[in-house]
């Protein structure tokens, strides 16, 4: 079933949608919001939002990693995965598929490592890794 889900949520990860969850439930959700601003919402809006769901995303770093693992994310499939994301997500049980990975996630601009990257780089604690991306993500 879960593996269902997951092709469901990565057949819907084409266009403009970079990101797209297939719950429990089995209803789709997707984002064309780039980085992690739908997965704070969608967990800033309900807390249980991820839990055993199917996710896919078109890059997942260390910071998407984080907030997967906080919203108990059964499975999640990445075009782009970061190697510090792909272990974080092992090491908490949540099972990987990828298409490329790299060292890390780069700013938009190319220039330099993603910040919210850098915000999370110290964080252990998915819960406080929430807090620290939603403050930056959305100021409050």
């Amino acid at each position: 079933m879960k593996d269902d889900r997951l092709t469901e949520a990565r057949y819907a990860l084409r266009g403009h949608v970079r990101c797209a969850v297939c719950r429990s439930d089995g209803s789709l959700h997707t984002s064309e919001e780039r980085g992690v601003l739908p997965l704070i919402l969608w967990l800033d809006a309900d807390r249980e939002f991820l839990k055993g769901a199917s996710v896919a995303d078109k890059i997942v770093g260390r910071a998407v990693a984080m907030l997967l693992i906080y919203g108990g994310a059964a499975e999640v499939y990445a075009s782009v995965i970061s190697r510090g994301a792909l272990d974080c997500l092992q090491e908490h049980g949540i099972a990987v598929t990828y298409t490329n990975t790299c060292i890390a996630i780069s700013n938009r601009r190319g220039d330099g490592i993603c910040p919210m990257e850098r915000a999370v780089a110290p964080v252990k604690d998915p819960e406080e890794a929430f807090r620290v991306l939603r403050e930056k993500a959305l100021g409050k």
